[in-house]
């Protein structure tokens, strides 16, 4: 049986509006344009669906078997449209992202929080892990796109974009107070207790490449999941701490820590966005993605 599926369409709104002139308004179509469609609806499936009367017209036993299962999906498709829709307009939808604890406080959170403002009822999934682990997610097509830290080994299926410059330093307090103010050499870290991230991190992975690009290799004392952690440790004088810039800005100012200042300094590095080019991003994150790129704010 081939029927036209439009014909589908005008029986549903000839059934709902018990009128071939009100399925005519409604569809915005010629009355007799409906009438030749049921006609030849009811032809196709080889039974009638529609008695006339003088109000309009009243569905068959068949009709309303029929009616049934077409109402039932026409309105289904309506309600899929509709929330289509919303999503098209940022009523609807999800934002799925994948960040350290640093790329979120020191890039992300602000932008988040002005994108809840414009679109308050997009859902934002913010999967919290280190770059590795932030990179498979991706490959695995968990989140729409990540924020990472370099440095970071992509297959050319990422496409990577610089987004802020990172400084990592090595602090320091009170009881190092004689190393405050001197130029020191890198191998002078291999004789200090070093607080540092765990090693499946890009901040560990960078600072210890360099240090062995110099001929330092170091075992720290303590080794933490958090950059936060190592700022506290380090504020116990229980060892020089080895952390981004951004997380010791206020204890530098107040003098809590000291920065260790070395001969050479050790060279800046990137924030990135990463997202999978061989997948389209929901509408939501493409808008995220047009806020990120396009608006500065500052937290």
């Amino acid at each position: 049986m081939n029927v036209n599926l439009e014909y589908y369409k005008i029986f549903y709104h000839v059934a709902t509006e018990h009128s071939i002139t009100g399925a005519a308004k409604k569809l915005c179509i010629s009355q007799p344009a409906v009438s030749q469609a049921v006609k030849q609806l009811e032809q196709g499936l080889g039974i009638e669906l529609f008695t006339r009367c003088a109000k309009g017209v009243t569905l068959t036993r068949a009709g309303t078997l029929l009616y049934s299962y077409v109402g039932n999906g026409y309105e289904t498709i309506l309600a899929g449209e509709k929330q289509l829709t919303k999503m098209m307009n940022l009523e609807y939808g999800e934002v799925r992202i994948g960040a350290s604890d640093m790329t979120l406080q020191f890039y992300l959170l602000p932008y988040l929080e002005r994108f809840h403002q414009l679109y308050p009822e997009i859902k934002v999934t913010v999967t919290n892990a280190p770059t590795p682990q932030t990179i498979d997610h991706l490959n695995q097509g968990r989140i729409d796109f990540g924020v990472v830290t370099k440095p970071i080994e992509v297959d050319s299926q990422f496409d990577v974009f610089e987004v802020r410059k990172i400084q990592d330093v090595f602090v320091a307090g009170d009881k190092f107070q004689e190393l405050k103010g001197c130029k020191l050499e890198f191998d002078k870290l291999m004789e200090l207790p070093l607080i540092c991230l765990e090693g499946d991190t890009s901040t560990r992975t960078y600072v210890d490449s360099y240090l062995a690009r110099n001929d330092v290799v170091v075992i720290p004392e303590f080794e933490l999941a958090t950059s936060e952690m190592i700022v506290q440790f380090a504020r116990r004088n229980l060892g020089v701490g080895c952390v981004v810039e951004d997380f010791v800005k206020e204890q530098l100012a107040n003098g809590e820590l000291f920065r260790l200042e070395f001969k050479k300094k050790i060279p800046e590095r990137e924030m990135c966005l990463i997202v999978d080019n061989r997948t389209s991003m929901s509408v939501a994150a493409t808008k995220l993605r047009e806020l990120l790129d396009n608006e500065t704010i500052h937290s």
